[in-house]
């Protein structure tokens, strides 16, 4: 174990573990937008910057990407940071005016408005800030890359390949999971999955043989298989509910004899 000072205050942490981990453990508020657990350090959204004051290179910079050390000394609040964390939530204000999440996130910051409400947000919607949680899940975790960025400047966004229906997406809905905007829009209607957002890419739900509820894509069923191979056949058939229901048949009876 190591210690690190935060605001005035001093920490135990684990060497090699970065800064937002330790402000998050300790219960620390810092906003953040691009840092998600699953993922890889970003430092794309520049909202969880700190002040560092010692024991490392002074200056600001981000503590998803600040890789802690023993004797550091950091600052959440210091003045500066405070302007260019402000300064960043009107942008995103503007960028997303559309998105609850984001306008939240400001509010619990100090900020009700913003002062780049004319950003051109056309090509980029009214919610999604383009903070990239959704293609790396899609790439890092899961490895099938049905999204990415496209376009330039004040028209990047975020998109299938030539914004049409994708052959790659197996519609896991884990880019709408890890997704901190409320950017993404997924519909399950009938037996299929409607990616509304990924220009209504469409895919089979599975039935369940036992409620006869749908409960997963056929080609989420088909990847997870590729990755696992040796688990039961009666999976592919059988809905994460109706799996608990027969283990709770199982386990009560014989819990109830004790």
């Amino acid at each position: 174990m190591i210690t690190v000072t935060i605001n005035n205050k001093k920490y135990e942490a684990n060497e090699g573990e970065y800064a937002l981990q330790v402000l998050k453990r300790e219960g620390i508020e810092i906003p953040y937008l691009c840092y998600h657990e699953a993922l890889s350090p970003y430092g794309a959204c520049r909202l969880c910057m700190v002040e560092v004051t010692g024991g490392a290179r002074p200056g600001i910079t981000t503590s998803c990407t600040l890789v802690v050390t023993d004797g550091l000394e950091i600052q959440t609040e210091a003045p500066e940071v405070v302007r260019i964390r402000k300064v960043l939530l009107e942008m995103y204000l503007a960028e997303a005016p559309g998105s609850e999440a984001i306008q939240e996130l400001a509010r619990k910051f100090g900020v009700e408005r913003s002062r780049f409400a004319d950003f051109d947000i056309e090509a980029k919607g009214d919610r999604c800030v383009l903070c990239g949680r959704c293609v790396r899940v899609c790439n890092e975790v899961l490895g099938v890359g049905a999204i990415n960025y496209a376009s330039r400047g004040t028209k990047s966004n975020i998109n299938t390949p030539w914004y049409g229906v994708s052959s790659a997406c197996i519609g896991c809905t884990a880019c709408a999971y890890v997704c901190p905007a409320g950017a993404i829009d997924i519909i399950d209607s009938g037996d299929e999955r409607i990616m509304e957002t990924w220009n209504r890419t469409t895919l089979k739900l599975k039935e369940c043989v036992e409620t006869k509820e749908f409960f997963a894509t056929e080609k989420v069923i088909d990847h997870v298989y590729s990755k696992a191979l040796d688990l039961p056949e009666d999976l592919k058939e059988v809905s994460a509910g109706s799996r608990m229901r027969r283990r709770a048949s199982e386990f009560l009876p014989k819990y109830l004899r004790k």
